[in-house]
Parts: structure tokens; sequence; C-alpha cells
């Protein structure tokens, strides 16, 4: 059983920038695609981000395309997610998710096998 918990989040300002950080228990991380989802109050979770297990490729939601990266380093046992120029529509919980090994890129939730408990992210005006 893969464990993934997310860090980094916290209360800025729109404008501002966060990153956030998903460390698995899994030794090979490596093998994993791993995802970033968020879930706004009363809104259903949506995609953000995803990151190929290779790390060759990356895919984000239009809403973000261009202000948030998505990054792993295999070193450190760790999947980022830098978010830049945030905007008050970034308010969510983020979580961090991951697929089974070496599998495809995807959006789609139901592909993913692990979740992390999620970390609040909320911009302020």
């Amino acid at each position: 059983q893969v464990q993934l918990v997310e860090s980094g989040g916290g209360l800025v300002q729109a404008g501002d920038s966060l990153r956030l950080s998903c460390a698995p228990s899994e030794r090979t991380f490596s093998s994993y695609s791993m995802g970033w989802f968020r879930q706004a109050p009363e809104k259903e979770r949506e995609f953000v981000a995803a990151i190929h297990w290779s790390g060759g490729a990356t895919y984000y939601a239009d809403s973000v395309k261009g202000r948030f990266t998505i990054s792993k380093d295999n070193t450190k046992n760790t999947v980022y997610l830098q978010m830049n120029s945030l905007k008050l529509e970034d308010t969510a919980v983020y979580y961090c998710a991951a697929t089974s090994p070496f599998s495809s890129l995807t959006r789609s939730a139901s592909d993913y096998k692990y979740w992390g408990q999620g970390t609040q992210v909320t911009v302020s005006s």
C-alpha cells in the first residue's frame, strides 16, 4: 500500500506563489505516474496536473496551464506542484495521487490508485 503525504499548503494572497510537495512511501516511486487534483467547497474534485512516471511528459488543466508546474525528483522521492500567479479560484484542497506502476499519463481520477489526505490552499484578495 503506497501512502502519499502532501505538504506546503497555506494561506497566500492573489498573485503569490506556493509549492506543494508529495512524498510517497513507496521506494519504487520512480515507476509511478503522479497527479495533482483539487476540490473546492461544494465542487467536484478536478484534475490539475500530471507527470508521467518517466518524467518525460506532463499534462495540465487549461485553468492552470502556464502558471503551475509539476515535477518529480526521484532522488528525493518527491513530486512537486509549483503554483505561481495564484488566483482566488485556486482556493481548494489539493490532493496528490499515484497510478499503478508504469501507467500512462492520465487526467482521469479513476486511473489513480493511491491518494493523499490533501493540503489546503487558500488564496485571498
